[in-house]
Formats: C-alpha cells, sequence, structure tokens
C-alpha cells in the first residue's frame, strides 16, 4: 500500500470494529503501519481475535470495550484510547445499528433514546474529545460512517436510526466548516447494502429489494468501503476534501 505510506506511525480510534466495515479498516490501517485502537460493545471474542491477528503481522493494536447506547461513553471511550496510544491523528465513528425494527407510534422512549445515542450522541461525544488534540496539532481527520438511511429513510421501522444518520451527516457539514481553520477535516462514508453481522435481522425479502435496487447487482461488502476510508485518511490523496458524504452503495443511490 505505497499510496498510503503517509499513514505508517499515525494514531487511529475505530469505533465498532470487532466484524465488518470496522473490523476490515483496522485490518487496512495496521496493514498500512498506524497504530490503531479498536473499539467494540458486546463481541469481545471477535475483539480479542482480530487484536491477535494483527499484533501476529507486526500490528500496534489495542481494544476497549465501551456500550455507546450509554450517555457519556464515547468520551470515555474516547479519552482512553488518547491515553493508550500517547495521542490520536484519525477518529472513526463506525459504530451504529438499528436496533429495533418498530413503526414510530410503538417505539419505548428509552430504545429510542438508546438509538440516538448509540448513532448520533455518541459520535459527537467522541469528536469533542479529539478536538483539542487536533488543533494542538493543526492537522486531524475524522470519518463518520453513516448510512445510505439518512437518503432514503431505510427500510421499515428505522426511523430514529435514519433520522439520527441523516443529523451526523448534518453535524459532518457543520464541524468541516467550524474546524477548517486548523487544519482538521470532516467527512462521511455512507455505506448501502453491505452484507456485514449489522443485518443479521434484516428480513430477507428487504435484502432482495435492497440487491434489486442496485445497478451493480450484489452485495456490497466490507473491503469494499475500505479504500473510502484509506482515502479520505490521507493527506495526499484528500487535503482538499472535506464536508462530503462518499457513497458506498452498488449505485442504489445517485446524485
Amino acid at each position: 500500500m505505497d499510496a498510503f505510506q503517509e499513514l505508517r506511525g499515525k494514531r487511529v480510534l475505530i469505533t465498532g470494529a470487532s466484524s465488518g466495515i470496522g473490523a476490515a479498516a483496522a485490518q487496512a490501517f495496521v496493514e498500512c503501519g498506524a497504530t490503531v485502537t479498536l473499539h467494540y460493545s458486546a463481541n469481545r471474542e471477535g475483539a480479542e481475535r482480530l487484536v491477535e491477528h494483527l499484533s501476529r503481522s507486526g500490528g500496534t493494536v489495542f481494544a476497549l470495550q465501551a456500550d455507546l447506547g450509554q450517555s457519556g461513553a464515547g468520551t470515555t471511550l474516547t479519552e482512553a484510547a488518547i491515553r493508550a496510544m500517547g495521542g490520536i491523528d484519525i477518529l472513526i465513528n463506525n459504530a451504529g445499528a438499528a436496533l429495533a425494527r418498530i413503526p414510530l407510534d410503538q417505539f419505548d422512549p428509552a430504545m429510542a433514546e438508546r438509538i440516538v445515542q448509540l448513532n448520533q450522541h455518541a459520535v459527537a461525544e467522541a469528536i469533542a474529545v479529539a478536538l483539542p488534540h487536533f488543533r494542538h496539532q493543526r492537522h486531524g481527520v475524522v470519518i463518520n460512517t453513516t448510512s445510505i438511511a439518512a437518503r432514503n429513510g431505510g427500510g421499515f421501522g428505522v426511523p430514529f436510526y435514519a433520522s439520527a444518520k441523516g443529523a451526523v451527516e448534518a453535524l459532518t457539514r457543520s464541524l468541516a466548516r467550524d474546524e477548517a481553520r486548523y487544519g482538521i477535516r470532516v467527512n462521511c462514508v455512507e455505506p448501502g447494502y453491505i452484507d456485514t453481522p449489522i443485518h443479521q435481522t434484516t428480513p430477507s425479502e428487504q435484502i432482495q429489494r435492497y440487491l434489486d435496487a442496485t445497478p451493480l447487482g450484489r452485495a456490497g461488502m466490507a473491503d469494499d468501503c475500505v479504500g473510502v476510508f484509506l482515502f479520505l485518511a490521507c493527506e495526499r490523496l484528500s487535503a482538499y476534501v472535506t464536508g462530503q458524504t462518499i457513497a458506498v452503495n452498488g449505485g442504489m443511490h445517485m446524485i
């Protein structure tokens, strides 16, 4: 990965990295020579297996557990990651999930609050901790994983998930404008239907509708997203890119 040599020695926090897109991104950044802290929530076995694999290949990797559905967890996680790595250069807010598929009028307020906390507030919490470090360094990269649901509303019964992801895209644009003076870039990666564990509860007929609506005619894989993360992390490749949402959806939604 010669094009990404500048990532060697960079300190990267990736949330939601025990499987799927986050795990694929963690592996790619380690292969580029970055020091990575991967966050996990419940999948300790997956996180430990990934750390062992990446460490065996010579990478410097840390794993930290946090339930980002709890208020303040994004703050404590990011603080712990910065202590572990001795700083931070790149923050990838990848953790997120719909958690439930329920009509709006049937949502329990506590569940709705948890969905918004996980998918929106935890993102802001993590960024708020990283910003002073980025400002002091006069550089920093934030990449937020959102969802095609922010554009098309998602599948049935995910109003709070879709709206939270839309809010993160708006937050991204606002922060990109505010923090540009400090050399900080903020962007989104917006996956479409990606075949990862997050879709284990997605009804098969809904998955088929996703595939039928995708011009490339297949589900995306986690590795299909990795190149966009690496691109956005590299100053050499994307120094003039900020406030953008890059869709990775096989053509399901086109601008």
